[in-house]
């Protein structure tokens, strides 16, 4: 089995065809379906959030067999990932994807866990602390994206589990949990 680092690929990044889109509606709908798991899988472990479509992407090309996806089907694999809410285009050029391997509301499920689990339920932490703190470290929320952290913690506000509070500057933005 091919690695990429330590990330196991599956069986099919080794068939050329799954390199080019495929012309017949059946096996394309099997092509995107293993390429939006391949793509969250990868970007769930190696804890990427944004996939620019112009720039070098490892899963995009595979030099063993030399072959690379076209930008049709790069483009084709991560609007499949944004009509299942899996990703987000971040630009209305379609050049920079914003990948969700947890849903918004999952992200907001386990900011909830972390903080009944290390017991910080009344407590303030700041953004930048639950980001890369280290309560937050061998967790999930150690270097998550600082967008889709701040859209999880503004729904955990609107339900009423935390007051977030401007800072002078985003560093200090500060959060009051009531879980």
């Amino acid at each position: 089995m091919q690695k990429l680092g330590e990330f196991k690929l599956p069986n099919f990044f080794n068939y050329p065809p799954y390199f080019t889109l495929q012309p017949v509606r059946e096996t394309r709908e099997k092509q995107i379906q293993l390429w939006k798991e391949l793509i969250i899988d990868f970007c769930r472990i190696q804890k990427i959030f944004v996939i620019g479509l112009e720039e070098d992407f490892p899963l995009f090309s595979n030099p063993a067999i030399e072959r690379s996806l076209s930008h049709e089907a790069r483009e084709a694999f991560l609007s499949a990932l944004v009509s299942d809410g899996r990703a987000e285009w971040m630009d209305k050029g379609h050049r920079k994807c914003l990948v969700l391997w947890h849903r918004i509301q999952d992200w907001a499920e386990l900011i909830v866990n972390f903080v009944k689990e290390y017991g910080l339920e009344d407590s303030v932490m700041t953004v930048e602390e639950i980001r890369s703190g280290t309560e937050s470290r061998g967790t999930e929320l150690h270097g998550i994206d600082r967008t889709v952290l701040m859209r999880a913690l503004k729904l955990l506000e609107h339900k009423g589990k935390l007051a977030i509070f401007k800072g002078t500057s985003a560093d200090d933005e500060g959060v009051k949990f009531s879980v």
